[in-house]
């Protein structure tokens, strides 16, 4: 832990509340993923077929309405609701709430409860709650650039960056037609929809080589349960990943309500924005 001010803050709660958001646009990886174009192995086509319609089809919808829980082991559990569009640059909005794990008591001794999160094309914007805000000078934003995202210690700041930048819910289709392991399993009724349901196991070992494996394995990501439910439209009603990563088991459940919503996000204010490479340099208002 770093100290910010006077006092000992959790100096790691700014990053992880950035890899909370991540899980958001799926565990997986981010728009550069490849794309598979021919059925994989183990895949048959009428299923790889319809995860490509999927793909295709969220693609063009270009933002949703998200509502999704966050468990990242006994660390912190959350909850979010908000917008995301992808149509051009990534934007969005989402209220993000603390639930439970060993983190939540931290966060809410800094005056939060919940945290409000603005993605605009250039950065991330997080607003801290009371107590934290008055440890770096009376500020209520944290501006996340993406470039010094990417600069983070280790391996894993680039995958931050595309995770932010890319927020459209295609990696979990993109990583099931890459493993060969989806199968549809079934229709059901979910969000008062009916849709298709489709499940598979990723083993990031047995990927090929190349930036999809690179990018897991950057991660922390070693394998993968992934289930979605799909509508008539092609569109993801809800969707269900288990990650075993090298930090613990993250699981997350989002589901999606309107497509086609229009997104409009507000940068936040200068002069009541600290940005996060001066927190990082300084450790201190």
């Amino acid at each position: 832990m770093r100290s910010i001010g006077r006092g000992t803050v959790p100096f790691a709660v700014p990053v992880l509340l950035t890899a909370v958001l991540t899980a958001l646009s799926g565990c997986t990886s981010g728009d550069g993923a490849p794309r598979p174009t021919a059925s994989p192995r183990h895949l048959d086509a009428r299923t790889a077929a319809a995860l490509r319609a999927v793909e295709q089809a969220t693609v063009r919808a270009g933002s949703a309405r998200i509502s999704s829980t966050t468990v990242m082991g006994s660390l912190l559990s959350t909850r979010s609701e908000g917008t995301l569009d992808w149509a051009g640059d990534s934007t969005g909005t989402l209220t993000i709430t603390y639930i439970a794990g060993t983190l939540a008591a931290p966060l809410r001794a800094l005056g939060s409860t919940t945290m409000e999160a603005r993605l605009l094309p250039d950065a991330y914007y997080a607003r801290v709650g009371a107590e934290f805000a008055r440890r770096i000078g009376g500020r209520h934003w944290i501006r996340y650039d993406y470039d010094d995202l990417a600069g983070l210690p280790g391996s894993s700041g680039g995958y931050l960056r595309d995770q932010l930048r890319n927020t459209a819910p295609v990696p979990p289709v993109r990583l099931l037609l890459a493993s060969g392991d989806a199968r549809a399993v079934g229709e059901e009724t979910v969000a008062g929809r009916r849709a298709r349901h489709y499940t598979g196991t990723v083993d990031v070992a047995s990927l090929a080589e190349g930036a999809l494996k690179k990018q897991l394995t950057d991660a922390g990501v070693r394998s993968e349960q992934i289930d979605l439910w799909v509508d008539d439209r092609h569109l993801i009603v809800k969707k269900t990943e288990k990650a075993a990563m090298t930090t613990g088991l993250m699981t997350q459940t989002a589901t999606y309500g309107t497509y086609g919503v229009p997104v409009a996000v507000q940068r936040p204010p200068a002069a009541d924005t600290k940005d996060f490479a001066d927190l990082m340099r300084t450790g201190e208002p």
